[in-house]
């Protein structure tokens, strides 16, 4: 049945290798839980209101209380007891898991397709394939990006005839790095990688679909559904595990929805409760709070935790954009050894450390590496050791594995783990989770750092370039500021759409914070002590777009110079702007997607701020498609 959910522009057939009668069966199944989703982002953005409104900060939940949607007790839950998972065989060892699309925009399928060959033959333990912030949405990319991980998962004649190729010149590229090929049998290569998928968040809309009231269909149902339904036998059958990774989690009840959601499409397929696997990405400041509750929540579906980076200071810096002392300094200085990010890396490591009723532990997987090995030697030498460095320091502090974001990177960080030849850390001994005033404000600790107009400079053109990727349909984006390009001694990074949100999120702060410089600027003739002013970020703007505009096109392409990059530029200014900071740049970005009439975006945005400002919600569904 499918009286219950809509798919636009005559998808239903043009797709219908990925929209087969089971998938809509289960999409059918499942179509109720999208009201409940927009109820609970509904309560998000009350939560966030009701903060700002009485300055108030998040607090640890009543121990006392219930998790929403459960019969578990706050404290049974940090206690351990409740049931989680046992790690199945193919999830113990992830020394390094890739993460990127397995799709690239308006690309047939036989050159879209060799994103996943690249993943599955890059020799790392597992690889996350994305459809959220790596994964452009432009046209029917996401649909795309579910045809090519079943094409490739079933080991279709095209994604095998792409693999051999690929493998070529992956052997090629490595001779000349390591001396040595990295793929010696291509076809035995492909077993070794653990499929890994990531859906979009609770707080996303599917552009394609709507359901029974003509809403947009919450993105997490169609992801999780499209991927588990045309995957879970071929999975299975080639004894392999069924592993979400599940985004942008802020509260164990939350998690308990998502928990609900995954049992549901289990009954549904006649599968154990508890098949499905998920990691979680601790990126909201709220889900610190919360760590032992959302384990709970999940039960037999939780395998582990992932400390990301760039999301979680966003969390951090809009959860605090209310008080006028939480200033960030610039981005180059945010560490994982940075004051709040240790502790919230120190918070994580403690959870998952803390056994269950059955003793059963949970898995750290540690942040993704950004670094890509292309540029000068002396460049590459340089980021890689900062790379191996970095992969060392989280192996130290107990991380099982952690993320590249390019497959070159996996034979170089992989013997981090590899030399140590423990396939995970589970069950290290820390201490247990503490819930004092003193952990609630470690977790917002400030440091002092640097705030510099260089670090504006590159805060600013990193975040206009993003949001230009973003519009040319590449959410994933080997990105560096305007003034080092061309100089190969600075490497682009790998950056995905956490990155925009984080860098005008830090433009926000210190324009309507009044941020005071830590240093002397010759160029802007700013002095240390001086106010960042709104002035001083308009000077800033107009300075970084007129390098981007005189870019070539290997950096900004010229095709975009009148059509994506300027509605990035507006986006940036809007943002900046709002008085009241805004909840989700990607918001935003999505309300634009495949628009390049910049009336027309500052038509879309205006709406959105207007919309937001008089009654907090929200603009998230499609607006080329639903009915207005």
């Amino acid at each position: 049945m499918t009286n219950n959910i809509t798919i636009n522009l005559g998808l239903l057939e043009s797709y219908s290798d990925v929209y087969t009668a089971e998938v809509l069966a289960a999409l059918s199944a499942l179509a109720h839980f999208n009201k409940e989703i927009k109820q609970a982002m509904t309560a998000r953005i009350q939560r966030r209101a009701e903060r700002r409104q009485q300055k108030k900060r998040i607090a640890f939940l009543d121990p006392e209380s219930f998790i929403p949607r459960t019969n578990i007790k706050v404290q049974d839950a940090r206690d351990g007891k409740f049931e989680g998972a046992i790690i199945p065989p193919d999830l113990q060892r992830q020394w390094i898991q890739g993460t990127g699309p397995a799709a690239k925009p308006n690309a047939p399928v036989e050159s879209s397709i060799r994103n996943v060959a690249y993943a599955l033959l890059s020799g790392a333990d597992g690889w996350m394939f994305d459809a959220e912030d790596a994964l452009g949405q432009v046209q029917t990319m996401s649909l795309d990006n579910q045809r090519n991980l079943k094409l490739a998962i079933s080991k279709d004649p095209i994604f095998l005839q792409v693999a051999e190729v690929v493998a070529a010149e992956m052997n090629r590229w490595s001779m000349s790095f390591f001396g040595q090929s990295i793929v010696t049998d291509w076809r035995e290569q492909l077993r070794f990688t653990t499929k890994i998928f990531r859906a979009r968040g609770l707080h996303l809309d599917d552009r394609h679909m709507l359901d029974a009231d003509g809403v947009a269909m919450a993105a997490s149902i169609v992801d999780m559904t499209l991927y588990v339904v045309n995957n879970y036998q071929a999975l299975q059958n080639g004894g392999s595990s069924i592993v979400l990774y599940l985004p942008k989690i802020q509260t164990a009840g939350e998690a308990a929805l998502w928990n609900d959601m995954l049992t549901a499409l289990e009954d549904h397929l006649g599968l154990n409760a508890g098949t499905i696997k998920v990691y979680v990405l601790v990126e909201q400041l709220e889900a610190t709070h919360q760590l032992m509750e959302i384990r709970a929540a999940l039960g037999k579906h939780f395998v582990g935790y992932n400390t990301g980076r760039w999301d979680y200071i966003n969390s951090v810096a809009d959860a605090m954009a209310w008080d006028t002392t939480f200033i960030n300094p610039d981005i180059e200085a945010i560490t994982m050894t940075y004051g709040y990010m240790r502790i919230y890396e120190d918070r994580v490591r403690r959870a998952v450390n803390t056994p269950d009723l059955n003793g059963n532990f949970a898995l750290w997987q540690g942040g993704m590496e950004p670094n890509i090995p292309v540029g000068s030697e002396q460049g590459v030498t340089a980021s890689m050791k900062k790379a191996v460095a970095g992969a060392e320091r989280e192996q130290r502090e107990g991380a099982s594995g952690k993320w590249v974001a390019h497959w070159k990177m996996v034979n170089i960080v992989r013997p981090v783990w590899e030399k140590v030849g423990q396939p995970n850390q589970l069950g290290r001994e820390f201490p247990r989770l503490t819930y004092t005033q003193q952990d609630a404000d470690r977790l917002i600790l400030i440091e002092p750092a640097p705030t510099t107009i260089r670090g504006a400079r590159n805060l600013l053109s990193v975040a206009i370039q993003y949001g230009n990727a973003f519009g040319q349909g590449m959410q994933a984006a080997a990105l560096k500021p305007a003034d080092f390009f061309g100089n190969d001694d600075i490497l682009y990074l790998m950056e995905d759409m956490a990155t925009g949100e984080i860098r005008l999120s830090i433009l926000w702060e210190w324009v309507h914070k009044g941020a005071r410089l830590s240093d002397d600027d010759v160029q802007t003739g700013t002095k240390a002590g001086d106010i960042f002013s709104m002035e001083l970020f308009e000077r800033l703007l107009e300075e970084e777009y007129e390098k981007l505009l005189q870019a070539g096109n290997k950096d900004v392409f010229d095709t975009s110079k009148t059509t994506t990059l300027p509605i990035a530029r507006e986006i940036a200014v809007a943002y900046i702007h709002s008085e009241e900071k805004l909840p989700w740049f990607i918001d935003l970005l999505n309300i634009n997607l495949n628009n390049t009439n910049l009336e027309v975006a500052k038509e879309r945005i205006n709406l959105y701020i207007e919309t937001f400002k008089k009654d907090g919600k929200r603009i998230t569904e499609n607006l080329d498609t639903v009915k207005q």
